[in-house]
């Protein structure tokens, strides 16, 4: 007799999960421009730009953009994991990242994120918040992909 099993939300069912985005470009990289597009559609077509990268963002992103939001929205997502482990659930998170684009001798390269991480946790003192913080650091599966290749720091505040 087979079994049927409704999943955990909670659990993942596979040990391999893959996502995509897709991004076409026209012309050449100072006049031209382009668009990325992601798999579940949550967005299509935004704009890029090389003057996005360099200058005014002007309503256009730019892959530094797109990189502070996911490594954002990880983070939250690995810090509220470790603080309902520690059976302190987050009431609420805000976590504001800053990608660096810096020109080296060699060329541009993304040298740093910066994340600002603040919580309205109750049942938890500054200290275990920032202990929480860095275990979510070494957590956070962005933070992994970036480690030994970009500088990150991150700040903690606890909110009342």
């Amino acid at each position: 007799m087979t079994q049927s099993r409704t999943p955990n939300p909670g659990t993942i069912e596979r040990n391999r999960v893959e996502r995509r985005a897709d991004a076409a470009w026209t012309g050449s990289l100072f006049e031209g421009l382009g668009n990325v597009s992601v798999e579940s559609q949550a967005f299509t077509k935004l704009p890029i730009t090389w003057a996005s990268r360099t200058g005014n963002a002007d309503g256009v992103t730019s892959p530094e953009e797109l990189l502070a939001a996911a490594h954002a929205s990880c983070f939250s997502m690995a810090l509220s994991l470790v603080l309902d482990e520690a059976g302190t659930p987050p009431e609420q998170l805000t976590v504001n990242a800053t990608c660096a684009l810096e020109q080296r001798h060699d060329g541009f390269r993304i040298t740093s994120v910066d994340l600002d991480v603040s919580g309205h946790v109750s049942g938890i003192d500054p200290r275990r918040f920032e202990k929480a913080v860095q275990r979510a650091a070494e957590l956070c599966p962005v933070s992994r992909a970036l480690k030994s290749n970009v500088d990150m720091s991150w700040q903690a505040q606890l909110e009342y």
